[in-house]
Order: structure tokens, then C-alpha cells, then sequence
């Protein structure tokens, strides 16, 4: 394995020590192997060990293998990735897509 694929997910930015961890116990510990999952099967995998990672784990990932914040994905990018999400688990997180959504509320007039 070269040193490029040998890389440890520490080196990636966005990614904190519970991220890493979390990583770590669903089985990956190498960018290469992060890259070859994707952001989506890698979260569900985490998903499975850890019932309490939340979305932004998510576009923290998203975020780790494709440079931008995770703020900018989570903006731009939320609604392509849990709809992933959903098809690669079959089901839909409780309102994620509804949080995906942004909420217009019409003003009305009072009259």
C-alpha cells in the first residue's frame, strides 16, 4: 500500500476526534478507504455502530473528501446526500428530508 492510500483520516480536515472515532469502530481508519466508500455508505456505517451520529457527520464527510466546509454542504448539498442516504438504506431518517426542506411560511395580512 503506498503512502497516499495509507493516510489516516486524522489528516483529513473537518474531521474531529469523535468523527474519528466513530470512523474507527464502523471499521475505517484510511482516507483510501473513506474515499472508496464515499461520505454516504460511510456515514451508514457509522449509522450502524452509533445511533446517536448526527446529520453533520454527514456533510462532515462530504466535506473531508471534497474540500469545501462542511457548512457549504450542508447548504448546497443536503438534499443530493440524504436522498442517498435514503436510497442506499431504503428508508428515510426521521425528518431528514423535512429539515432538508426549507419552511416558507406566507405572510398573511391582518386585517
Amino acid at each position: 500500500m503506498s503512502a497516499k492510500n495509507a493516510r489516516a483520516i486524522q489528516d483529513l480536515l473537518g474531521l474531529g476526534p469523535k468523527s474519528q472515532a466513530m470512523l474507527a469502530d464502523a471499521g475505517i481508519q484510511t482516507v483510501a478507504q473513506l474515499q472508496s466508500l464515499g461520505a454516504v455508505r460511510a456515514y451508514a456505517m457509522v449509522k450502524a455502530t452509533h445511533a446517536n451520529a448526527s446529520l453533520n457527520l454527514l456533510w462532515a464527510l462530504e466535506g473531508a473528501l471534497t474540500g469545501l466546509p462542511w457548512t457549504v454542504v450542508a447548504r448546497e448539498h443536503r438534499l443530493s446526500l440524504l436522498l442517498a442516504l435514503e436510497q442506499l438504506t431504503g428508508a428515510s431518517q426521521p425528518g431528514a428530508l423535512a429539515a432538508a426542506r426549507p419552511i416558507n411560511h406566507p405572510r398573511t395580512a391582518i386585517e
